[in-house]
């Protein structure tokens, strides 16, 4: 069994990002552009595990890419309560979550 490189994993990262990223520009739904967004934040959490692993020895771990994937984590669950209690207050609101009818900030 071949071992997996680095760069099989920055190809998985750059291709979950991509997807993300062509979800936000494309998409109108206000849900589905969120669910972008945290595509993207997972595929930079894989990149930088995989560059923590990568310098990592046996004699000197390297955990710093795993601090930094549980910081995000930690902020990506405050964005997500933060977001999608907007998201419910504009529906209540407006009766819509397509991006395109939400573009008035006043009423």
């Amino acid at each position: 069994m071949l071992p997996v490189a680095l760069n099989h994993y920055l190809i998985v990262a750059a291709l979950l990002f991509c997807t993300g990223f062509a979800g936000v520009l494309l998409r109108r739904n206000v849900i589905v552009v969120f669910m972008c967004l945290e595509l993207m934040l997972n595929a930079a959490n894989i990149a930088l595990v995989a560059f923590s692993r990568y310098n990592a020895t046996v004699e000197r771990p390297m955990m710093d890419g795993n601090v930094f994937v549980f910081f995000v984590i930690t902020v990506a669950a405050a964005e997500v309560a933060t977001g999608l209690a907007i998201i419910v207050a504009l529906y209540r609101r407006r009766g819509t979550v397509m991006a395109d009818d939400l573009t008035a900030l006043k009423k």
